[in-house]
């Protein structure tokens, strides 16, 4: 005879990840519009299918259990992907609703910002924006258009590049006020650098200390951030030197939060791009957002990239 599978209840499953994630079942009970006595059932209903408990309970917290723990790391994804596919079902219904998919520092630096202007244009049309790592990871994600990083050849998707692109260091204006100098390239040796392991971007300083002719340069150390974002950030709180891209830090170098101590930017055939599926290009929604991501910001972009705002140290 087949072996009969035992499913647990959505509900309980649900109630179990609120309370793991805030440690709580008066937390959790209030995100999901429930009693605690609700939550407590459902918790137990599940450690009885199991057969095990999943939290330890204290006088003012709950905590996972070794085996909890595991059972979290099993079934998170299982209930996210759930609950994005009937979120999608919902919003197709509904047809006023577009799905945009953007890497992280894209999103923080250069979408987000100017997105009120795009509401107040299109006040029809509701917006789920999702940040992304890498979409190298989106063949189980449902987008309509997104903001994507590369060369710009991917095959099933139209694809308009925003602007072209340099990267060349960058930092904080106070970082030069710390008595080191970075007047030239191998003034680096004295630095921290901030570096990025990211998925989606590679770490381009070995090129460019090359083009700078200091290719044999060691820094006085160095730090490393998983995502572009946090390594920008890190630079504008004065921690070191990042490497930057013409997009990200155009708006940081304008308002003077970040200064470009040399005057050598290195072409990269890499560069943000707008895309979608081929299937969803001419829908009326993406049409109007991929036109409305042009208008905004490629001439801002585009003059970045040419005008090479350099600003000399103090």
């Amino acid at each position: 005879f087949p072996m009969r599978r035992v499913l647990p209840s959505l509900s309980s499953l649900r109630a179990f990840e609120a309370a793991a994630r805030h440690q709580s079942f008066t937390r959790a009970a209030a995100e999901l519009n429930l009693t605690q006595t609700a939550i407590r059932h459902q918790i137990k209903n599940l450690e009885d299918l199991l057969q095990v408990a999943l939290f330890t309970r204290e006088r003012s917290a709950v905590r996972l259990t070794d085996v909890g723990h595991e059972y979290l790391e099993s079934v998170r994804d299982v209930i996210n992907q759930i609950t994005a596919a009937t979120d999608r079902v919902i919003d197709k219904h509904r047809g006023n609703v577009l799905t945009v998919a953007c890497l992280t520092a894209f999103a923080v630096k250069c979408l987000i910002p100017h997105l009120g202007d795009f509401r107040r244009r299109h006040p029809d049309i509701v917006l789920r924006i999702g940040t992304v790592v890498s979409f190298d990871l989106l063949q189980h994600h449902d987008y309509d258009v997104a903001i994507r990083y590369g060369s710009g050849s991917w095959r099933g998707f139209a694809t308009h590049k925003i602007a072209p692109e340099e990267v060349f260091p960058v930092c904080s204006p106070r970082l030069l006020k710390s008595g080191m100098k970075l007047k030239i390239p191998s003034d680096l040796h004295q630095h921290t650098v901030i570096r990025t392991s990211s998925f989606a971007l590679r770490d381009e300083w070995p090129q460019w200390l090359e083009l700078a002719g200091v290719s044999d340069l060691e820094f006085a150390d160095e730090i490393a951030c998983d995502l572009l974002f946090p390594s920008i950030q890190a630079a504008v709180d004065g921690l070191g030197v990042v490497m930057g891209r013409t997009a990200v830090v155009a708006t940081d170098i304008a308002n003077g939060t970040l200064i470009e101590p040399f005057d050598i930017r290195m072409p990269t055939n890499s560069g943000y791009h707008v895309t979608s599926p081929i299937e969803r290009a001419d829908m009326p929604m993406v049409t109007t957002f991929r036109n409305w991501v042009l208008e905004r910001f490629q001439p801002a972009l585009s003059a970045a990239f040419v005008q090479r705002s350099r600003q000399a140290n103090p």
